[in-house]
C-alpha cells in the first residue's frame, strides 16, 4: 500500500510510495548540479548574477567558519557548505504543493548524520593520528575507565541528536502545512502564506543548527591536534 502524503502526485512513478524521500533528494541533487553549472561555465573576474549569489554564500559560510574553527578549518569548508545548502533545500521544499521535505523521512536525516559522525572522526584520526584517542581517556589516565564509557556514549548520541532533531522539526512543519492547506482548499480560502513564511525561517534554522553543530563538532576533534602543534612550537622556541 502506497503511502498517502497531502501534497502527492507523482505516485504514478515506479517505486515513488515506498521512497518518496529518495526522489525529492534526487530533485535538490539535480537542482543543486544545474544550478553549479549555470554559474560556473563563465566566471567573470567581477561577479554578477548568480555568481555574485554564490559568490557572496561562500564568503559568508567561510567567514563563519572562520569565526568557529579557525584557518585550520578551511578544508572542511566544502562539507559544510554542502551539508548547509542541501539541508536547507531539502527543508524547504515540503512547503511546494506536490513535494515533500527529503529530511521529513528519518532515513535521509540518518543519512547526513552518520556523514557528520564518520567526518568528524576522521578529521581526528587524520590530523592527530593515534593520539586522537586521548579525546576518550581524560586528561588523567587513572580517570580513563570513567572517562572512556561517558565519551563513547557522548559520541554515539550526536548521530540519534542530530537525526531526531532535523526529523521532529520538519515533520512537523509539513504536518501543520498540510493541515492548513487541506482547510483552505475545502473552504476556499487563500493559501496560508504566514505559516509558508515562518516555514521557510523554520527550515533554514534547522539546517544552520545542524552545521553548526558539525562544525562544533569538528573543531572538537581538532582540538589534541592543535594543543600538540602548540606544544611543538614552544619546544623549539625553548
Amino acid at each position: 500500500m502506497e503511502k498517502f502524503h497531502p501534497y502527492l502526485y507523482l505516485g504514478f512513478i515506479p517505486g515513488f510510495g515506498e521512497y518518496p524521500n529518495v526522489l525529492y533528494t534526487w530533485v535538490v541533487m539535480a537542482f543543486l548540479i544545474a544550478a553549479s553549472l549555470l554559474v560556473t561555465r563563465a566566471l567573470q573576474t567581477i561577479p554578477y548574477g548568480g555568481q555574485n549569489v554564490f559568490e557572496t554564500l561562500f564568503e559568508a559560510v567561510a567567514s563563519f567558519m572562520e569565526g568557529t574553527l579557525g584557518p585550520a578549518g578551511r578544508p572542511y569548508f566544502p562539507l559544510v557548505f554542502t551539508l548547509g545548502v542541501y539541508l536547507f533545500l531539502s527543508n524547504v521544499m515540503g512547503i511546494l504543493p506536490g513535494f515533500m521535505s527529503p529530511t521529513s523521512n528519518i532515513n535521509t536525516n540518518i543519512g547526513c548524520a552518520l556523514t557528520v559522525f564518520l567526518a568528524t572522526h576522521y578529521v581526528g584520526f587524520k590530523q592527530s593520528g593515534w593520539g586522537y584517542l586521548k579525546h576518550f581517556t581524560g586528561p588523567i589516565i587513572w580517570l580513563a575507565p570513567l572517562m572512556v564509557p561517558i565519551e563513547l556514549i557522548s559520541h554515539f548520541a550526536r548521530p540519534l541528536s542530530l537525526t531526531l532533531r532535523l526529523f521532529g522539526n520538519i515533520t512537523g512543519e509539513d504536518l501543520v502545512l498540510a493541515v492548513l492547506m487541506l482547510l483552505c482548499l475545502q473552504v476556499y480560502l487563500p493559501l496560508p502564506w504566514a505559516m509558508q513564511m515562518f516555514a521557510i525561517f523554520g527550515s533554514f534554522i534547522q539546517a544552520f543548527v545542524f552545521v553548526l553543530l558539525t562544525m562544533i563538532y569538528i573543531a572538537g576533534s581538532l582540538e589534541g591536534h592543535e594543543h600538540d602543534e602548540h606544544g611543538h612550537e614552544a619546544a623549539h622556541a625553548h
